[in-house]
């Protein structure tokens, strides 16, 4: 097995009992392409069982920890917590993109910051601990990697609710009214229009938004509005 594998046990405090099986985590399917003759599958069963794992795990923690929460937020909460970009971040933090091996041309792509990449290693490793070491592990390896800091920043800020809800929010416990949203334009043919649409307060403008739909439209400029307050 390979130093950075090593390190990477030595920094999670587990020592797997399939050194393979950690290798095949990191193994994505472009590799394979230049690789064909490797003993190692791609990661990708791996990340569909760690996906599963992810989501039987979260479900525990919020259960657990979070009694007075009912069942759709615990959905809402969830679908944030591992969302790609969580994911992301959290194998970022570990360094994963580090170790991932990859084909020449997704190399030259950046493949070691791609987001996806970087969230599907995530998935992989779960799974990995979850085969070699058991649920209880890979609960652990979740709760230290995923949910410390981020799911209590994602709850206590609210950010599990889409942009347009927490816009909503925000304005009705400050000012007790609510934002207006109009289309400032419409462009392209009747099955490929795109809308821009800007979100009114009082009069005044807080953000826009162009999207393929008038809801994707809205999204975004609720998101725009959102980041322009303090």
């Amino acid at each position: 097995m390979n130093t950075a594998l090593s390190q990477l046990e030595s920094k999670l405090d587990i020592v797997f009992g399939d050194k393979k099986l950690l290798e095949n985590v990191f193994i994505h399917r472009s590799y394979l392409n230049e690789h064909r003759d490797g003993p190692l599958s791609s990661n990708e069963k791996l990340e569909f069982l760690g996906d599963s794992v992810l989501s039987l795990a979260t479900s525990i923690y919020l259960y657990r920890n979070y009694p007075e929460l009912n069942e759709g937020l615990y959905t809402d909460i969830k679908a944030a917590v591992v969302r790609t970009e969580s994911l992301a971040e959290a194998a970022r933090i570990i360094g994963l993109g580090d170790i991932v091996y990859l084909s020449k041309g997704e190399e030259l792509n950046l493949g070691r910051q791609n987001k996806n990449i970087l969230a599907d290693c995530f998935e992989s490793l779960v799974a990995a601990i979850f085969l070699d070491q058991g649920f209880d592990s890979a609960y652990a390896f979740i709760t230290s990697w995923l949910f410390k800091n981020n799911l209590k920043r994602i709850i206590d800020n609210k950010l599990y609710l889409s942009p347009k809800s927490r816009l909503q929010e925000l304005l009705q416990a400050k000012h007790k009214a609510l934002p207006v949203y109009e289309i400032t334009s419409e462009h392209g043919p009747e099955h490929k229009k795109e809308f821009t649409i800007t979100v009114i307060f009082e009069g005044k403008a807080l953000g826009t938004g162009t999207g393929a739909s008038k809801k994707e439209a809205e999204e975004l400029a609720a998101k725009n509005a959102l980041e322009k307050m303090p």
